[in-house]
């Protein structure tokens, strides 16, 4: 989400942006498909099970590491000669070792060539304890990330600025996620139908979980949420819009379990949420995360860990009421801003079911919070500011 929000103010910019990954969404004339570059692919996936939780890694892993890099290398020569590209912008590819021979081949690729880079960090192999324990300390001190004379690194919060400091004495610039709140959301006829299709009734909220499903952010506390509404008579269905990704299934049978012993009503929904509008193979309307945050009562956000916090973010900018927890990002970063939240402290407690029990049944209370907070969001987190940002990295490499 935050590559396509800075391909777009460089594009307002003037600039042409080309895509390399080993996944895209839609076929464009712009996109370079590298299956090797995607954290799924077979031998990729192989090499990361190796080398983590463990401390040390086989000959032949090493070899595979090293033949993947290779080739690796060999298609971002090929990509930076045929685009004619001035500019890398790494999208956490130097920073999280979800594919370590991508990780080197970018290093050694920007090191053989000295081309200008933006490495965009959005979380560090140190912040994920699956990283912790490993047999690749010579790799990840290489290219997690690297610390080269071309480089400028980009972090996302104040804490990812002095944790990369102080481990490898790298200088950033931090550049928060951002919004385009110079442009209001739009609702449009298309997603009308869609507490219809979720199965909602009339008065039914739909609570919207605008996440991964993922430990870390916190789902649990959404669920008890929900129950203790319910128990207030206040009727809801709690949708989670977003798949587990590369942390694995067994928090989502967990969630599963707990939503029934709680008696909540949780649907899992990200087979019909995709970036882009459409139909599934079996005739359902698909809709895109924009839709379901349009029609929302209420967005909970109980996260213990966070590198910034998109969901936070795009429930500001879509106007919505928002249950977050005081995880330490929003603390030190968002929190002194002055936004108006429903706040947690790491638990449900009866005063935060209370405060949100009057807000719902107040409409006046909870516009005054969701305008007050996008005219925040608008403050510092548009694309305006993002804009400002990335001319000053560019003006580092190519002038003003």
């Amino acid at each position: 989400m935050e590559t396509a929000k800075w391909a777009r103010v460089f594009e307002i910019e003037g600039h042409r942006c080309f895509h390399m990954a080993g996944e895209f969404d839609r076929p464009t004339e712009r996109s370079f498909l590298v299956e090797q570059a995607h954290f799924n692919y077979p031998l990729v996936r192989e090499i990361s099970h190796a080398c983590f939780s463990t401390t040390t890694r086989k000959p032949s892993i090493t070899k595979k590491i090293h033949e993947i890099k290779e080739a690796l290398k060999n298609r971002l020569y090929e990509f930076i000669k045929t685009f004619h590209i001035h500019l890398l912008v790494v999208e956490n590819a130097l920073a999280i070792p979800v594919n370590l021979p991508l990780g080197l081949a970018l290093t050694e690729a920007i090191a053989e060539t000295g081309i200008p880079a933006i490495a965009h960090h959005h979380d560090f192999f140190w912040e994920r304890k699956r990283f912790l324990l490993n047999a690749v300390p010579d790799y990840l001190a290489m290219a997690f990330p690297p610390n080269l004379p071309s480089i400028q690194h980009v972090v996302i919060n104040s804490a990812a600025d002095s944790s990369l400091s102080f481990r490898t004495g790298i200088s950033a610039t931090i550049i928060p996620n951002v919004m385009d709140f110079e442009s209001p959301p739009r609702i449009d006829e298309y997603s009308s139908d869609i507490r219809q299709s979720l199965g909602l009734e009339d008065d039914e909220l739909l609570i919207l979980q605008p996440t991964r499903v993922v430990r870390r952010k916190g789902i649990e506390h959404s669920i008890e949420l929900v129950r203790r509404l319910k128990q207030a008579r206040i009727k809801a269905k709690l949708i989670i819009s977003h798949a587990s990704g590369d942390e694995g299934y067994e928090y989502e049978k967990r969630l599963r379990e707990y939503s029934s012993l709680m008696r909540v009503d949780t649907l899992f929904i990200s087979d019909i949420i995709k970036p882009y509008r459409g139909k599934t193979h079996d005739g359902r309307k698909i809709y895109t995360p924009e839709d379901v945050y349009a029609h929302a009562d209420l967005v909970t956000y109980p996260s213990t860990v966070e590198g910034f916090g998109n969901a936070f973010l795009e429930a500001v900018y879509f106007r919505k009421l928002i249950v977050v927890n005081n995880y330490s990002v929003y603390a030190t970063d968002i929190k002194p801003k002055g936004f108006k939240v429903i706040e947690l402290d790491d638990y449900v407690d009866s005063r935060a079911v209370r405060l949100t029990e009057r807000i719902l049944q107040n409409p006046a209370v909870a516009k005054e919070m969701v305008d007050h907070n996008y005219e925040l969001g608008g403050k510092y987190y548009s694309y305006s500011f993002l804009r400002r940002k990335l001319n000053a990295l560019l003006s580092d490499y190519f002038g003003a």
